[in-house]
């Protein structure tokens, strides 16, 4: 079982200064490795920064994707999407770069990016850091319910029906177990009671499910 390490922020700058640079220093020093990117809010002043003055990084570097919504990759709702501006910046080749390949059917998409994932893992490739939100509701990437953490077993990304009607693709907690240091990014007062259930390693909170069973997570706080 984890230890979870908690750091609490002064002000949203200051998270988003220090995410910026846990993934600059990751990626510039991350050689023939990969990162893992989260959507949602959280991320994307970190994301833009480097954007703008993106770090060295070796031309081995792979990226993946903590989930994606089964829209078109353009979309705004799209993780990709709106990871595009770190993207652009990384110029990595179109094979370093495992996305969920939505214009698939969605369980195709969904085996497509476990295969890719376990193409990745087979190769010997670390996956140094890893980034994942932290929901009100205490989901994680897209898991959001004791039954998609069942279904979840034994495979590496899997389908998901969200409970906001959109479907997703998420990796799981098998991939996260593969990761070296896994760091939830947590900002908003909605987020206190997921925050505090995660601290307390509450069984019934998916997220902590989902990486109970890793080696090393933080938690990174800002909650006003």
């Amino acid at each position: 079982m984890t230890t979870l390490t908690t750091r609490r922020f002064a002000t949203r700058a200051a998270l988003d200064a220090a995410l910026e640079e846990r993934l600059r220093r990751t990626i510039a020093a991350a050689g023939a490795n990969a990162i893992m990117l989260s959507g949602g809010k959280t991320p994307l002043p970190a994301y833009r920064a480097l954007g703008s003055r993106p770090p060295p990084h070796d031309e081995r570097l792979h990226v993946l994707f903590s989930d994606e919504r089964y829209v078109p990759r353009d979309s705004e709702a799209s993780n990709y999407h709106q990871a595009q501006p770190l993207l652009d910046a990384l110029a990595l080749a179109p094979e370093s770069l495992l996305r969920v390949r939505t214009e698939l059917p969605l369980e195709e998409a969904a085996a497509d990016y476990e295969r890719a994932l376990g193409a990745l893992l087979e190769s010997g490739l670390r996956i140094s850091l890893g980034l994942l939100g932290l929901g009100a509701d205490g989901h994680t990437a897209s898991l959001f319910s004791a039954s998609d953490l069942a279904r979840a077993s034994g495979h590496l990304a899997i389908a998901v029906q969200r409970p906001d009607g959109m479907s997703a693709v998420s990796v799981t907690p098998q991939l996260l177990s593969w990761v070296n240091a896994l760091l939830f990014v947590a900002a908003g007062p909605d987020k206190q009671r997921a925050v505090q259930a995660l601290e307390a390693g509450d069984p019934n909170l998916t997220a902590w499910l989902a990486v109970k069973e890793c080696a090393s997570v933080e938690l990174w706080v800002r909650l006003d």
